[in-house]
């Protein structure tokens, strides 16, 4: 059974992902997802603490969920940062 999970995003990222520029999102994993789940993105203002009314609706459907230190490589992770790579 899907489940429907509202989370914030912000302004920018908001257009990126209504232009399908943006076609990932990357979040600390405190939620429950599975493929399948309804993921809605409420546009949130950080400037003024409030949400703008906007929405998107978006289907999970490639979850990957990691350790920093999954792979042996927490001290490089908190170095440099990681990478979400979108691929075509």
């Amino acid at each position: 059974m899907s489940r429907e999970i509202h989370k914030k995003i912000w302004p920018e990222f908001f257009e990126k992902v209504l232009s399908g520029e943006k076609r990932f999102e990357l979040r600390v994993a405190d939620l429950e997802i599975s493929t399948g789940d309804t993921l809605v993105l409420e546009e949130w203002n950080p400037k003024t603490k409030m949400y703008t009314g906007r929405s998107l609706t978006k289907t999970a459907d490639y979850i990957l969920k990691s350790s920093l230190d999954q792979f042996g490589q927490h001290d490089l992770i908190e170095k440099h940062g990681l990478y979400v790579i979108t691929l075509e």
